[in-house]
């Protein structure tokens, strides 16, 4: 099987030879972007916020938590980003979750195992986390036919050896979040999240939310809070970009 699915790609590759999604360079291979346009990419360095992952500019010395995570208490130990906010980025999230181009999770999910270059998710290697997506309401994901954040999870899993667990459901279809305060958005997803299936009986030592974006954390943090009750003990959050 492997053999043929080769000789399929290689096929594919040979009719419509690949292209990188920013420069419009050739490809080889199965990746969507060239090295240069990867690399260019702005990815999130110190110093950042221990909690939400935002990059500040200026010198700052050792770990710290930004001003808005000094007043919030979350139900997640902490939110890693890989990348940084810029167009192109964002414009490659846009064209997975809204232009159905779903080659580019496998993408987005190399990226962002480039937030693994943390310390404190070393752990989530060693015991094997597993990689829970943030679902989509069932009416959203029939409309778009995937979850972009599955998508996303499934590449990170092909990159670093992590099981995915399709471990949430959304049992509630929240209007859009893009305008919405903070606080607005908390109580927009009360209750937005269950669980799909009865808890393990024996957990993992933790859990990684997988998303696409990390703005204020609310979704993650709606997330996080139904496992956090289940009996969860540790959870961080990974996502491709910082909003």
């Amino acid at each position: 099987m492997k053999v043929l699915n080769k000789q399929a790609s290689d096929g594919l590759d040979w009719l419509y030879p690949p292209i990188c999604e920013i420069c419009g360079l050739g490809l080889s291979g199965s990746k969507a972007l060239c090295e240069p346009c990867a690399e260019r990419l702005p990815r999130i360095a110190p110093p950042f916020c221990d909690v939400c992952g935002e990059h500040f500019q200026g010198l700052i010395d050792g770990p710290f938590d930004c001003p808005n995570c000094k007043e919030i208490s979350f139900h997640f130990e902490f939110a890693r980003a890989a990348m940084d906010r810029s167009d192109s980025t964002l414009e490659l999230i846009h064209r997975l979750k809204y232009g159905c181009e779903i080659h580019l999770g496998a993408e987005l999910g190399r990226l962002a195992c480039r937030a693994f270059a943390d310390r404190r998710l070393e752990v989530a290697l060693e015991e094997k986390w597993p990689l829970v997506p943030v679902p989509l309401h069932r009416s959203r994901q029939m409309e778009r036919q995937f979850n972009q954040a599955e998508e996303i999870a499934r590449s990170i899993a092909i990159e670093t050896g992590l099981p995915v667990s399709r471990l949430l459901k959304r049992v509630r279809r929240t209007e859009t979040q893009t305008r919405l305060s903070r606080k607005q958005r908390m109580e927009n997803l009360r209750g937005a999240f269950t669980l799909r299936e009865p808890f393990p009986e024996t957990p993992p030592p933790g859990y990684l939310l997988v998303d696409d974006v990390f703005t204020t954390g609310s979704t993650v943090d709606e997330c996080a809070k139904v496992l956090r009750k289940a009996g969860a003990g540790r959870i961080a959050v990974l996502t491709v970009m910082r909003g």
